[in-house]
């Protein structure tokens, strides 16, 4: 078979000629199909690789301020005074050491609590708070007593309002500045929960009955005339 080369002018002419072609079937295919525009069905699929994602583990330790009411226990587990637990290693969880001997529950303050990984300690706070007492709208009682009477002790002399017994024993009461001996008005306090009542007591003049002195003559004449009338 003979090799046929063409020079670039050819090519160029070869190449329009194809194209024309190209342009006439592809109006011709329009024509035939009644002027619409062929319908491309294309269909893909997506395939889904599930891939897990690991989670990783901090060796950074943060410890918890922690707030409790008087006479609460402690709690002995570690896990209750780091924040973010779940996120340490479990290896460094159960090489920590909980120290709480310096909190005293019994009595209201801020304490230090340690917790010690590899001879490093680590300093946290507990703080110890006074227990919630209930709300009482207390009415103290204005009152009235004579010189050198005895003051009553018991709070439902000088309060109006219904007590339990939890709220008596919280509650202070201040008769220090009555003077029961001298007649006049007087401050008294009570307080309950931080909230300071006052109220007053007048101490009144006793009055004092005289009695006449008695004549031992006119008393013997009298059992005298007694014994004659029998």
């Amino acid at each position: 078979m003979k090799k046929i080369s063409l020079n670039r002018k050819e090519n160029k002419v070869i190449v329009i000629t194809l194209a024309s072609w190209g342009v006439i079937m592809i109006l011709t295919g329009l024509l035939i199909g009644g002027g619409k525009e062929p319908i491309v069905k294309t269909s893909y699929s997506v395939a889904i690789n599930e891939s897990q994602v690991a989670q990783f583990k901090t060796n950074e330790i943060k410890l918890k301020d922690i707030t409790l009411e008087i006479n609460t226990p402690l709690s002995v587990d570690i896990k209750d005074y780091l924040e973010d637990y779940k996120n340490i290693d479990n290896s460094i969880l159960k090489s920590l050491k909980l120290d709480t001997s310096d909190v005293n529950v019994t009595q209201a303050g801020k304490y230090n609590y340690t917790i010690t990984y590899k001879k490093k300690k680590y300093n946290g706070n507990v703080t110890v708070k006074e227990k919630e007492l209930p709300k009482v709208d207390i009415v103290l009682k204005n009152l009235t007593f004579k010189t050198n009477e005895a003051l009553p002790t018991e709070l439902s002399n000088y309060i109006s309002t219904p007590l339990t017994q939890e709220v008596k024993q919280h509650i202070t009461l201040d008769l220090s500045q009555v003077q029961i001996n001298k007649p006049g008005s007087y401050k008294y306090s009570v307080t309950y929960n931080g909230t300071l009542y006052t109220a007053t007591i007048k101490i009144e003049e006793a009055k004092t009955t005289i009695i006449p002195p008695t004549d031992p003559a006119t008393e013997e004449n009298k059992t005298d005339d007694t014994k004659t009338a029998e």
